[in-house]
């Protein structure tokens, strides 16, 4: 973001707490709406430059998913923008504080991570004048409440930016429905709030996310998950008969006894496409025959053949049969990452950005594409836990090799504001 060309609604962020402001008898700020709307580097500008000037040698925090985002995601542009103001900055890596200072004052920004409930407990004991949630949707309530209970110092305020997520989900309730009683400045963002996005970038985003993802991160609403799962999906665009020469093979499986077991072949097509080349679905209910770990794990050579593989992606919850694999000793064999949701959006931008195809052959995979919905009454994001094998196991792959280091994939799904 350049700090010469900005919005009026970022110019509103950045000046909130300043006496000349409508909003300066606020105690909180909250922002959120969709990716790339230009919130998070307004938003930290804003609290440093208010930290020092109101409360300089003071305490603060600042508090993300974990610490290696919140490094990532925000403190490295925050740095980056400040430092031309004349701000200078000083890292102590290992107790995760940055110094930040200003015409000879200085004030310690303290990095947390709010991964999980057992999160809390890193930031109790702290004396804090202020504290900036970045991404404050994917942090447990009771991390939030500990380090709001922190800021006991007369004036501290309360920083919140996030994506939309569920209308259910406790900060929308709580903070966003209830800001006047919390005495909180709410402001929604848009993309067309964030000026460095071109018409051509505000078009891609726009084509990039479709169904509730769309409406979350596009337009900014925070609606429920309804209907398909994958509305993207389509046989005439996602299924192929002839298939290209291949670079990189892996395997992603979803291992089951009663339930059925769902093995993928994938392949790079060299085009930055990923090719399901075949798979292999046993149903035992269907078929009247269980398998065992060892007839399970034949049946996966056979669908590799003399394929050299890189890596097979499991269920991490299928431990005998991680062991099975490994004791064979052919293939390196790796638990899946096993976030539905962050998967969930990865594989739908995927099939968005025509990153994915299938062959005809993967019978059961299209089948459950057709079938894989939304669970209405859950309060969140949870799927229907009926036509998901072959679901299960293509979210595994796409976390390994879309979303980390292994496929060069860009990381559609985790675009930031």
């Amino acid at each position: 973001m350049k700090l010469e060309c900005l919005s009026p609604k970022q110019i509103e962020v950045l000046n909130w707490w300043c006496p000349t402001s409508r909003h300066c008898k606020h105690t909180a700020i909250i922002c959120d709406g969709a990716v790339r709307s230009g919130k998070t580097l307004c938003m930290s500008l804003s609290f440093l430059l208010w930290a020092h000037f109101c409360f300089p040698g003071n305490d603060f925090a600042l508090c993300g998913k974990t610490i290696g985002s919140l490094r990532r995601n925000l403190v490295t542009p925050l740095t980056a923008a400040a430092r031309p103001l004349g701000f200078v900055f000083k890292q102590k890596l290992s107790r995760n504080i940055v110094e930040a200072s200003y015409g000879g004052k200085r004030i310690r920004l303290h990095l947390f991570g709010g991964k999980d409930e057992g999160s809390a407990a890193l930031i109790q004991g702290m004396t804090l004048t202020g504290v900036l949630f970045d991404e404050v949707a994917l942090m447990p309530r009771s991390f939030v409440e500990q380090a709001l209970a922190r800021c006991s110092v007369e004036g501290s305020r309360f920083w919140f930016n996030c994506n939309p997520g569920h209308p259910a989900h406790w900060f929308h309730t709580e903070w966003i429905l209830g800001s006047g009683k919390k005495n909180a400045c709410y402001l929604h963002f848009t993309m067309r709030d964030n000026p460095s996005l071109s018409p051509a970038m505000l078009a891609r985003y726009d084509a990039l996310y479709t169904g509730v993802f769309h409406e979350r991160y596009v337009q900014g609403k925070w609606v429920a998950a309804h209907g398909a799962v994958y509305p993207m999906f389509s046989e005439k665009t996602h299924v192929v008969r002839d298939l290209p020469p291949m670079r990189r093979l892996f395997i992603s499986c979803d291992y089951g006894t009663v339930n059925p077991a769902s093995f993928g072949l994938w392949g790079s097509g060299g085009d930055g496409v990923w090719y399901r080349i075949r798979e292999y679905y046993h149903d035992s209910r269907t078929a009247g025959i269980q398998k065992t770990d060892e007839e399970y794990a034949g049946a996966l050579h056979a669908l590799a053949g003399d394929m050299e593989i890189e890596a097979v992606i499991v269920d991490p919850s299928a431990a005998s049969f991680i062991e099975c694999l490994r004791r064979r000793g052919k293939y390196p064999v790796i638990p899946a990452k096993n976030d539905v949701a962050a998967g969930i959006r990865l594989v739908g931008s995927a099939l968005s950005a025509g990153k994915l195809r299938f062959h005809e052959s993967c019978r059961d995979t299209i089948r459950e594409f057709s079938l894989y919905r939304w669970n209405l009454d859950a309060q969140g994001d949870v799927p229907i836990k009926e036509n998901d094998h072959a679901m299960d196991d293509i979210r595994y792959f796409a976390a390994h090799v879309l979303g980390g280091k292994s496929g060069g994939f860009y990381a559609v799904a985790t675009a930031r504001n």
